[in-house]
């Protein structure tokens, strides 16, 4: 989910490197005439040396392009514009899945999906997984300077300490319209997902009252470096950027609010448009490999959905061993995915966020 630049990038890797000692097969002779794959991603969502790895072995470009949110990714697929592989969100592949834009998977050509963990198999929007395959999954919650901000306002309060006056001028807001409700919502004890336009009311309110006393800074990706490096002291924060704060500066701590956050699950598709389905799906199965799926999620920070990699990254000397934002909590009954809300719910939501930033 994730989720991170202000504005979309291509970055074309042209040179190749070593293969690390993949498994995945070569592309087959059906896909030569396809020498460049399209990939449409998150920005700072890939290991440094993926891209690389894959044109070097299978002997083709990757077209590697940057969103930074869901609605964007979709705007430009609508827009016309052709990829091979997309990697969305759980509300938005089930909003592709509803207008017929995803084709299934070639499960024949991605044996590495035996290696996915089960607890990010069978979502809802995809029961069989006919249609995506699991990347990174993680929830929300608040990253925070321990010698700054105190730990038991932050647990005694939870999402509410970011309307604690102590703290005013201090605090980064995720700048993602429904990241943002879904907080405002669980700190109010409604669902993530309500349509009730009430409640969403109340949501904005709750939000402009941050905007209107605690002077916060909207940022996207931009408040990693400014917790790890102090230029605030509390943030509204991805799991696995979380985890990455914590692992470069020992006084940062991660909590997930009793009153609840959004549990999420990014996914690798497949256009119906493609035009080089099957190496998409070789580049699907790449993706799983252990040495690839180490690589993306040690430099990210994010959980992966490689069951060894899950287990070796937070064992003894794993890259993120005793850090909790790696590995989120999973069943806690108040946690909730998000949904595909309807048309006038969404609107709402947008037009109220526009307002809460315009105040």
């Amino acid at each position: 989910m994730k989720k991170w630049l202000s504005v979309i990038a291509v970055l074309l890797l042209l040179c190749g490197c070593s293969n690390g000692g993949s498994s995945a097969a070569p592309a087959s002779e059906g896909d030569n005439s396809c020498k460049v794959l399209n990939v449409f991603n998150w920005g700072e969502y890939i290991g440094e040396n993926t891209i690389a790895e894959f044109e070097n072995q299978f002997g083709v470009r990757v077209n590697y392009t940057l969103f930074d949110s869901n609605e964007a990714m979709y705007t430009k697929l609508m827009g016309g514009t052709s990829y091979d592989i997309l990697i969305p969100s759980d509300y938005m592949i089930e909003k592709l899945l509803s207008e017929d834009l995803l084709q299934p998977i070639d499960k024949s050509l991605i044996p590495n999906m035996d290696k996915l963990y089960d607890g990010v198999l069978n979502k809802v929007y995809d029961p069989d997984n006919t249609y995506s395959v699991p990347y990174f999954w993680g929830n929300v919650g608040i990253v925070y300077d321990t010698t700054i901000i105190d730990a038991a306002d932050v647990e005694a309060e939870g999402w509410d300490v970011l309307h604690n006056t102590k703290y005013a001028g201090k605090i980064y807001m995720y700048d993602s319209e429904r990241d943002s409700f879904m907080v405002a919502l669980k700190a109010l004890g409604y669902s993530t997902n309500t349509e009730n336009l009430e409640e969403l009311q109340a949501a904005y309110d709750w939000l402009a009252n941050i905007h209107a006393t605690m002077d916060p800074a909207y940022v996207t990706d931009e408040a990693i470096d400014g917790l790890i490096y102090g230029e605030k002291a509390m943030g509204v924060m991805y799991s696995g950027d979380a985890a990455y704060i914590l692992s470069e500066n020992e006084n940062m701590a991660y909590y997930e609010p009793q009153q609840g956050t959004n549990l999420w699950n990014d996914a690798m598709v497949i256009p119906k448009n493609a035009a080089c389905p099957e190496l998409a799906n070789q580049f699907i199965n790449f993706m799983l490999e252990y040495d690839v799926a180490y690589d993306n999620s040690a430099t990210v920070g994010y959980s992966s959905s490689v069951a060894e990699v899950l287990e070796d990254m937070t064992a003894e000397g794993g890259d993120y061993e005793g850090i909790n934002a790696y590995l989120p909590r999973t069943t806690y009954e108040k946690d909730e995915p998000y949904y595909m809300l309807p048309e006038e719910a969404r609107a709402t939501i947008s037009e109220l966020w526009v307002k809460v930033k315009g105040k």
